[in-house]
């Protein structure tokens, strides 16, 4: 009887097979990498899932996960036959332990199940030890000038220079250029003058590789501040120089009544100023100049043409004016001056015998007598100063005498004229023609200004003298 029941058990055991209701076969799976901490030869080789029969897809996509410290990969899923190939998104990165996990429950085309809980660790391209950020400067915290500076970054093995390069974030600073020694010392050179008193910060990100490909364990962060030097420049001496076999010289006058023909101001700084000082000069009223260094704490403003003689000026050295460290002088300097340049005045006429004090006359009516045949009178002029060679020669050239009233009297020549002195002129004029019971008026200028008669270089009348002159017999 037993033996026929378990006849009869096996019978159903091999119709049941034979119909295809139950297949107990377990399902073969292998995977590349199989072995931990093996390497993957490429940043594009494949890890792949080998299944030995017809899988559920997407069930078998859903239980492969790729890991790392950097987090979970992402790639492209793809079959070739029952093999499941993943490629990460931008490849395998070197020197990093990734994890391969298979986890859950997957079946085969043919109803089979199978759970998975599969861990194999692998690496791509090589298993390199990381490089390391062992020294930097400046340091964190650091203070430091704000000219010429240079950061440097030392790693523990050589790096990829455009990697590095790229991954390095300056806050703040955008001219400068890179320099290497032996692909491990990485030097900023920063070409521009820094702000004073900034905080900046870097940060150098972990997509930066060493030479094998392997990044950075960790980004690096750091920060300095320029703020070094805290003290402030300050103007320490205004004064007018003279330009003398190629230099400026002081005249040791001072400024606010010293400044002669010919002369530049200096400015002397308490600290080595930057180019800001080339900007840092006003003048009320306006005055045309360029500034130059004297020295690294001086400047010397150089003027087109000489001020103006009995005019008050202020001189204003901008706050913004800037040391070389940037550092800002702070206020307005203002200090008033009036040029030392005398003003040529006439000092008198002269006429038969009578001497006219011009500072009265002015404007008023001057009689002076002519030949009734000719029209001749004689004149002196007396100045207020001393007149060269050239100067004696133009000057007579633009005096001149028309007529006044009526318009129809006759115009006026120059006979003669003589010098007696540096400061005396005669002149002798023909064609003034004297009146009767109707007078005759005519208008003596001498051209004043910077266009008028002058005694010398830059010395000149402020404004024209006219004289209304009277001819009488």
């Amino acid at each position: 009887m037993l033996r026929l029941q378990n006849n009869i058990f096996l019978l159903l055991i091999v119709i049941l097979t034979s119909c295809g209701f139950v297949d107990l076969r377990q399902i073969g799976i292998s995977t590349e990498p199989g072995r931990a901490d093996s390497v993957l030869p490429l940043a594009s080789s494949p890890v792949v899932i080998k299944f030995d029969t017809q899988m559920i897809k997407h069930e078998a996509e859903g239980v492969l996960h790729i890991s790392s410290d950097l987090g979970t990969v992402t790639g492209d899923k793809s079959w070739n036959g029952n093999n499941l190939y993943f490629v990460p998104v931008g490849g395998w990165t070197a020197g990093i332990r990734y994890t391969l996990s298979l986890r859950g429950n997957v079946r085969s085309a043919d109803g089979r199940e199978i759970r998975i809980d599969h861990h194999v660790s692998f690496y791509a391209i090589n298993r390199n030890t990381p490089p390391l950020l062992e020294w930097f400067s400046p340091s964190s915290g650091e203070s430091v000038r704000t000219n010429d500076l240079v950061l440097e970054f030392h790693f523990s093995r050589p790096m990829d220079r455009l990697s590095v390069e790229s991954a390095l974030l300056l806050d703040g600073i955008t001219n400068r250029n890179f320099e290497w020694e032996e692909d491990h010392i990485l030097k900023v050179n920063v070409e521009r003058t820094l702000s004073p008193w900034v905080l900046y910060n870097w940060t150098l990100r972990d997509s930066a590789r060493s030479s094998d490909g392997v990044p950075l364990p960790k980004t690096y962060t750091g920060y300095f501040t320029t703020d070094l030097d805290q003290i402030l420049p300050e103007v320490t001496e205004i004064f007018p120089v003279l330009f003398s076999d190629g230099n400026w010289y002081p005249t040791g006058s001072p400024i606010e009544t010293g400044l002669g023909i010919g002369q530049g101001i200096a400015i002397e700084f308490s600290k080595p100023m930057g180019e800001s000082a080339l900007r840092a000069l006003r003048f009320e009223p306006s005055l045309s100049g360029r500034t130059e260094f004297l020295s690294q704490d001086s400047i010397v403003y150089i003027f087109t043409r000489d001020p103006e003689p009995e005019t008050m000026y202020t001189l204003i050295v901008l706050g913004d004016t800037r040391d070389r460290e940037g550092l800002r002088i702070g206020e307005d300097l203002r200090i008033n001056f009036i040029p030392d340049i005398p003003i040529l005045n006439v000092l008198s006429f002269t006429a038969d015998g009578i001497v006219y004090d011009i500072n009265s006359e002015a404007q008023n009516v001057i009689p002076i007598r002519a030949n009734p045949a000719t029209g001749e009178v004689n004149f002196s002029l007396r100045f207020s100063l001393m007149f060269g060679l050239e100067e004696k020669l133009n000057t007579p050239q633009r005096i001149n005498i028309s007529p006044f009233f009526p318009r129809t009297l006759s115009s006026a020549v120059i006979q003669s004229v003589n010098w007696i002195s540096d400061d005396r002129l005669i002149m002798q004029w023909l064609g003034l023609m004297p009146g009767g019971a109707d007078r005759h008026y005519y208008r003596l200028v001498i051209p004043g200004g910077r266009g008028g008669i002058s005694s010398g270089t830059g010395i000149f009348m402020k404004e024209d003298l006219i004289l209304i002159l009277e001819v009488i017999p």
